[in-house]
């Protein structure tokens, strides 16, 4: 750990400045809450701007620590994506641990997913925008190495002010070589429920064909304008795949005003 801490030295900052960010981690500041830990809103002093932050703290009572905290680090740190959260550095001092990355969103995904403002349109523009950072993280030309994220969902995905998606949630990923990019790995089920691959589940090996599947089901959440999954169902009926009216009446126009073309040429 300590070869990782030096490799990273560059990002860190100091725990002082972040609890003034965000007001000693405020609760009207939170902004979120996950596996990893609250999310809070904040505004840092960075290389002399003053920049909105999201500050991600670490809370080990949710069963993640140390290798999802620097797992996520250290895929940040090489990951340079219009679609890709932005991370600024992270604190790791007197037992704290906080990634710290832009904040320019609106929100989670699936906060707006029954938002009729959130037009057929911009829907296009989201999943455009998703398809884009998978195909992003999982080969690059020039890159030695691409990642498999394993827990694309509804709530990995954040939206700025201009419905532009944001992956983020990499403390699952996978980091490997170009020559195991279309190999299965052995891994632990990881994951969120509904979204997971059921061959990753019946097998306890990933690929970057898991992704795909979970960027599936989010592209339903996006049509049903809701999560799809519905926990209370089993098997095949699991998945409750109604459109809303609101979202049919956006489709309708969408296909006849041709915004579907206009949709992917602007990302």
């Amino acid at each position: 750990m300590a070869s990782t801490i030096t490799e990273f030295d560059h990002l860190k900052i100091p725990l002082e400045k972040i609890l003034e960010a965000t007001n000693n981690f405020d609760d009207k500041n939170v902004i979120g809450e996950g596996g990893f830990g609250k999310v809070c809103k904040g505004k840092l002093l960075h290389s002399g701007k003053l920049r909105n932050i999201s500050a991600r703290r670490l809370d080990r009572k949710h069963g993640q620590g140390d290798v999802e905290f620097w797992t996520e680090i250290s895929a940040l740190s090489v990951l340079r994506h219009d679609n890709i959260v932005s991370m600024i550095g992270f604190c790791d001092e007197t037992d704290e641990k906080i990634i710290i990355n832009h904040h320019n969103v609106k929100g989670s995904l699936s906060m707006f997913l029954s938002d009729p403002t959130f037009t057929w349109y911009d829907r296009l523009r989201t999943c455009v925008g998703i398809a884009k950072a998978i195909d992003y993280i999982h080969h690059v030309e020039g890159r030695a190495f691409s990642f498999i994220h394993r827990n694309i969902n509804s709530s990995t995905i954040l939206l700025d002010d201009k419905w532009q998606p944001k992956l983020s949630g990499f403390e699952f990923s996978i980091k490997h070589s170009l020559d195991r990019k279309n190999k299965a790995i052995r891994a632990e089920v990881i994951g969120t429920k509904g979204y997971i691959d059921p061959t990753y589940v019946e097998t306890g090996t990933v690929s970057q064909k898991s992704d795909v599947y979970s960027f599936g089901v989010v592209l339903f959440d996006i049509l049903c304008g809701k999560n799809a999954y519905n926990p209370k169902k089993r098997g095949k009926r699991s998945f409750d795949l109604h459109c809303p009216n609101f979202i049919m009446k956006e489709i309708h126009h969408g296909i006849h005003g041709n915004n579907m073309a206009k949709a992917g040429s602007q990302n």
